[in-house]
This record gives structure tokens, sequence and C-alpha cells, in this order.
């Protein structure tokens, strides 16, 4: 791989004519680049297809080929991107269904809008996959409904999965009831039976599903039928209230992020001894208060976190575990739609961790935000530090305060300014994460970047950055780290005479 014509390849400032010269001489990794340039010409694309055919795919997925630029027969693949992309004539459809290789055909298969015809001949497929993916895929509650019945268990796991089958046939599928027995499933297909798959199976060439069984009955099979139906929101929650205590603790956790089960369902899978099963269920909309503070007491860290991510948590129950739950750095649900009084009430908790997790809203008042800034505490100030508004003075009065802990992120705040990012770079001790911050913000001054180069994982952003040098920019083309050189030349500020230079004619 050049990382150098690849990194050209992407550059936003190559005129027209280089484009083409790169094309010229482009590999499949060049070639990759190109795709995706916005201003690639529809003659471009078709070069570049006519030089690398394997990146036709990526061209047709990208929108850069029509279907007068292929052949369906000699390039199947790029003519059944087109047809997933919806761009693809009928008339190939009716050629692929019919190619000899069955990859071609589950491709096919997972297509939207075939002809009628088309979707006949491949629910009629010889090969079990290709029905399968179209059992899958289709929209059609006819076609569906009539593969959940298919006599292979791997065709009717997929159309347990579909949303597109008819409720009466999801529940057909799960309970068994008014459902022919499958006659066939991956296991006996290709094992003497009974059989029991082990999960470290040695055969490098076996196909069989790991802990996978058959002993006539298609267990396995049967069992991954009713886990497909159980996450299929399509399925009645009439047919899957029954599962809530199954054995098969994957079944019941395919219960607990339903939002349509009465609620002594959600209390049953609530005390179900796994903790999956009460994360899943504690983080569920659907279940009332009065669960919800029940399992705010639930002694696993993980169902505690779950109930925190729920977007309807009582506001009080979530400030509790705020002190207690290990939520993590992203915004929650409860938090980003508090009311403008519950703003309020956060930003005067006494909980520390409770004001941290408003601060981490990115559309607060300014005399909320200002507080937040000013807050005693440095977690506090380290989630607010990046909040757009906060002024200069505050942005380094929070530096002063909380040094290192807050480094990182006043370095992201969209207004600081190229002297405050300065600032930050020559902080001691230095903090890594304020370099990369600092390498990709758009204030960033040349000085900061050339700063940002001495540390290695900020060095391959800033080596990209318009506003570094030109004459640096063109010594880090040689640099030992593939990533900053393919960045260098990636750079719109690379000279033009450079660019030349380094793109070969063909």
């Amino acid at each position: 791989m050049d990382h150098v014509l690849c990194g050209l390849a992407a550059n936003t400032a190559l005129p027209y004519e280089l484009v083409d010269r790169l094309i010229a001489v482009a590999d499949a990794d060049v070639a990759g680049c190109l795709a995706d340039r916005a201003d690639l010409s529809h003659a471009q694309a078709v070069d570049l297809f006519s030089r690398v055919p394997q990146c036709g795919v990526h061209l047709a997925y990208e929108g850069r080929l029509t279907a007068a630029d292929v052949d369906p027969v000699a390039r199947p693949d790029v003519a059944l991107a087109l047809l997933d992309e919806g761009a693809g004539s009928p008339q190939w459809a009716r050629i692929l269904a019919r190619d000899p290789v069955p990859a071609h055909r589950e491709k096919l298969a997972a297509c939207s809008g075939l002809p009628a015809d088309v979707v006949r001949t491949l629910a009629a497929d010889p090969d079990v996959g290709v029905v399968a993916e179209l059992a899958l895929w289709t929209t059609s509650d006819v076609t569906a409904g009539s593969l959940a019945r298919h006599p292979h268990a791997q065709v009717r796991r997929s159309a347990a999965a579909n949303e597109a089958t008819p409720p009466d046939a999801l529940a057909a599928l799960l309970t068994g009831h008014g459902l022919p027995p499958a006659r066939r499933c991956e296991v006996c297909d290709q094992e003497e039976t009974p059989f029991v798959h082990e999960r470290q199976c040695q055969r490098p060439d076996c196909m069989v599903p790991p802990g996978a069984s058959c002993d006539g009955s298609h267990g396995s099979a049967v069992h991954d039928i009713r886990q497909a139906a159980l996450q299929n929101p399509a399925t009645p929650a009439e047919a899957v209230v029954g599962f809530a205590d199954h054995p098969s603790m994957l079944l019941r956790r395919a219960l607990a992020a339903r939002p349509d089960l009465p609620a002594g369902v959600y209390r049953t899978l609530a005390a179900d001894p796994a903790p999956g099963i009460r994360a899943d269920v504690a983080g569920n909309p659907a279940i009332d208060d009065a669960l919800m503070r029940s399992l705010a007491g639930d002694s696993d860290p993980d169902v505690r976190r779950g109930l925190a991510h729920n977007p309807r948590v009582p506001l009080d129950v979530l400030t509790r575990l705020a002190g207690s739950a290990r939520i993590g750095s992203a915004l929650l649900p409860r938090i980003a739609s508090a009311t403008a009084a519950e703003v309020r009430r956060l930003a005067r908790s006494s909980s520390a961790p409770a004001r941290m997790l408003l601060a981490r809203r990115r559309d607060l008042p300014p005399e909320i935000r200002d507080r937040l800034a000013d807050d005693p505490d440095a977690k506090v100030v380290r989630s607010v530090a990046s909040h757009p508004g906060l002024t200069e003075a505050r942005l380094r009065a929070m530096v002063d305060r909380h040094g290192v802990r807050v480094l990182a992120g006043v370095a992201a705040n969209p207004d600081a300014s190229p002297a405050l990012l300065e600032h930050l770079i020559r902080h001691e001790p230095p903090v890594p994460k304020a370099f990369r911050e600092v390498a990709r913000h758009p204030s960033a001054s040349p000085r900061a970047l050339l700063a940002c180069l001495a540390d290695g994982r900020a060095r391959p952003v800033a080596a990209g950055r318009p506003a570094l040098p030109a004459p640096v920019v063109v010594e880090l083309l040689d640099d030992a780290d593939q990533r900053v050189a393919e960045a260098a030349a990636a750079n719109p500020s690379l000279p033009l005479a450079v660019i030349e230079d380094l793109i070969p004619r063909a």
C-alpha cells in the first residue's frame, strides 16, 4: 500500500487533471480512496472502474456508476451493488437469480424491490442459504409468511427475525402451534444424528455452529427460531409472555427489552438470577416507576448502570445512582430531556456526581453553564469544559484551578482561542489527550500544531491540518509513521509542484 498516494487521492486540493493522472496509476488501495472523493466526476469513475474493476462495488455504493456502466454477467458483484441501491435494471435480477454462484444469489435475495417472478425463483432456490436470505429481507408479508412454513429450520429462523412476517406466523414459529415440524436443520444437514457440537471444535472446515445439537428434533435450531421471534417486535405480546420463566437464559433475555409486556412479566424478569436480564429490564422505558425504584437497589453495577440510561428514570433515583453506578461519560437520556426547572434543581444539587451529569449537556442556559464552570469539583468542571459560550477568562481560570484534570476538556472547547490553545500545550506536566484535542481544533495556530507533532497520537492529526506550514508538511511525507505520511499527503496546503512530482506518470 502506497500511503502517500492514498493520501493524495483524498487531498481536496487535487486539481481535476491530477486526479486523472492518479487514476491512471491507481492500485486497489488508491482506487478506494479516489472513490470517496466528493468531486469525482462520472467520467472519472468509469475510468477508475475500467482500470481497477475491484473498486466497482465501492463506486456503485457511492453512487458514481449507473446501470449503463456495468455488465451484470461480467461484473455480477457491481450489478448486485447497484440493485441493492435501487439503481439496477430489473432484467439484471432475472439474470442473477440463476447465477451459478450461490453467494451472488444470496446477495440478490437481500435486495428490495425485486420483480415477483424473481422472488418466486429465489424462494424455490435449491440452496437453503439463498432462501434464508430472502426470508430475512423480504418486505412482502405474503412471501415472509409462506417461508415461515419452509421445511428447513434455517429459513424459519430468518422468517422469525423479519418484521414483515405476519404476527400469526411469528406466534406459530415461537410456539410451534399450527406449524408442521421442520424437517432439516444446519446440524443434520452435515452430521449423523444424534449430534452435539463441541464449543471448541478443532476441525478447520467445520461449518456447524458452536454448541449446536440435533437428535432429530432440531433442538438448537428450534431454540434459535424462538430467540429470533422473541426479539422481533412484530411478534404478538400474548405469544411471548410465557417465556418469562423459560429455562433458557437467552430466551428470557430476549424478552427483557421488549416494550409491550404486562407489568407482571417485567417484575418476574427484574427478579431473574441473571444480572444481564435484570440490566436489560432496568434500561427498558416500559417499566413503571415502582420497579425502577426497586432496581435502583440492585447489587449488580450493570443493573444500576442500565437504570441510569433509562430515559424515564425518575430524576431523584438518577441523582442517587450518580454516586454509585459506573455510568460512563455519555450524556444520559434523562438528563438530555430534563426540563428547565429540573436543570436548575440539578445545578443546585449537593451531589457533585449529579452536577457532573448535568454538565455534559451542551445546551445549558448561560447562567447554569457558568455556575458549573465555577464549580469546586474538578469532575464537574471537566464535564462542562467543552461547552460552547465559555469566555476565555473563565476557561483560563478553570485551568488555573484544576490543571491537568480539565486541560483536555478546555482544549476541546470550540471557543478556545489560538492563544489559549498555545497556553495549554505549554502546560507542565503535559496532557497527551490535550495535544490530540488541540491538533484537531479549528483555531489551532501553526505554532500549536508544530508542538502537537511531538505527541505520537496527535502527530497524524496535526499532519493533515491546512494551518501547518507547507515546508513541514513536505517533510512529513517521509515520516516513519505511515499514518503521518498519508495525512501529510492529504493536506490541502501541500504545494502543487510537490504533488505533481509525487504522482508517477502512466
